[in-house]
């Protein structure tokens, strides 16, 4: 059986799920949330933070209900969007495809925690002198590449040229 070319990038979306949720459990067995560890001296750290809320813990500290049913309400709709998108080859190249499958990836990932850990739980943390970037994951890297390639495939990707009618 093989596979309709737009179905074939479901398997990046699929390896980034399993990844994702793979590293997550890794660290919520062997961690307690705040452990932290020092990769590599005043830049990498690991550590074990959960994010109730969304993107650079927006949202984090509201202790509505309503405010987590309407974060995986969301991230529901912009994941039957991307899995459109994707399936219904609305994007002309790989470059676009790929985003699309990382983005989908990464959407899936961060929602499956919010439904069945009411958080996302993040362990990596990067600082650069005293700025310190939030904690992310598996998922949110994923999301951030897919964003990067769509963005590049708009601005570079390949285009078709419709052949001008002549009156």
């Amino acid at each position: 059986m093989t596979l309709p070319p737009r179905l074939r990038w479901l398997w990046i979306t699929f390896a980034i799920v399993v990844l994702d949720r793979a590293t997550k459990a890794w660290f919520e067995a062997r961690t307690t949330e705040g452990w932290r560890y020092e990769v590599i001296h005043n830049f990498i750290y690991l550590v074990h933070s959960r994010n109730p809320g969304i993107a650079f813990g927006v949202l984090a500290d509201s202790p509505s209900t309503m405010t987590r049913v309407i974060l995986i309400a969301g991230s529901l709709v912009v994941i039957a969007v991307l899995a459109w998108l994707l399936v219904s080859g609305k994007t002309t190249g790989a470059m676009g495809n790929a985003g699309l499958a990382l983005l989908l990836g990464g959407a899936a990932g961060n929602v499956a925690d919010r439904i069945f850990h009411g958080a996302v739980t993040d362990f990596f943390e990067v600082w650069f002198g005293s700025y310190h970037y939030p904690a992310f994951n598996v998922a949110d890297s994923a999301i951030t590449l897919g964003a990067v390639l769509i963005l590049l495939d708009v601005l570079f990707g390949r285009r078709h040229e419709t052949p001008h009618q002549v009156s």
